[in-house]
């Protein structure tokens, strides 16, 4: 794939994380504002190493960048699972920043959610470091790590929300959980 048609799909994809984040990008209260950031900077990581995809798929970085990248799928699949199961998302609850299974009413603490309070947001880091793996160069080191800035801003802010919705009962959660890495960070 060209320059030409990268920058086309890099314009597609934008358009749509724009289109799915109007609201939280009014403000940045939202987590979801920054969360924005940090899916542009996958979608050129993403975008950049289109063409080296499946290049030698048995190297040492591309073996690392599949576990990556099976692992993302995994904790994104599970995490949403987990959401709409026991989180109960509901339209009913009024928050101009959250979007669609975010919505949740009660408070996620069983399965990937009692080790790590945001899969989703380390589901997102291992798709940027898996995408990074595919084309080891400065460019990417730096991409991904913008990458992860925002994703720790997003659940930082998000940590936040979920304060002034559930109180003192995602206070004590916080207390028993790492953000990302189970028992690390």
């Amino acid at each position: 794939m060209n320059l030409y048609m990268k920058t086309i799909l890099f314009g597609v994809v934008t358009l749509f994380l724009i289109i799915v984040s109007y609201k939280p990008l009014q403000s940045s209260r939202f987590h979801g504002f920054y969360r924005f950031f940090a899916w542009e900077f996958i979608a050129i990581l993403v975008i950049l190493n289109l063409n080296i995809w499946f290049r030698q798929p048995l190297s040492w970085h591309q073996l690392i960048s599949w576990v990556l990248l099976l692992l993302s799928l995994y904790l994104v699949i599970e995490g949403i699972r987990l959401l709409r199961l026991i989180g109960k998302p509901n339209d009913q609850r009024i928050d101009d920043g959250l979007i669609g299974v975010e919505k949740t009413t009660q408070l996620v603490n069983v399965g990937l959610y009692s080790k790590i309070r945001h899969p989703l947001y380390s589901s997102l880091i291992c798709l940027a470091w898996g995408a990074f793996f595919k084309s080891i160069n400065w460019m990417g080191l730096l991409l991904a790590f913008g990458a992860c800035l925002f994703l720790t801003l997003t659940a930082k802010i998000e940590e936040k929300e979920n304060c002034d919705y559930f109180g003192e009962i995602y206070q004590d959660y916080r207390k028993h959980t790492k953000m990302f890495i189970p028992y690390l960070f």
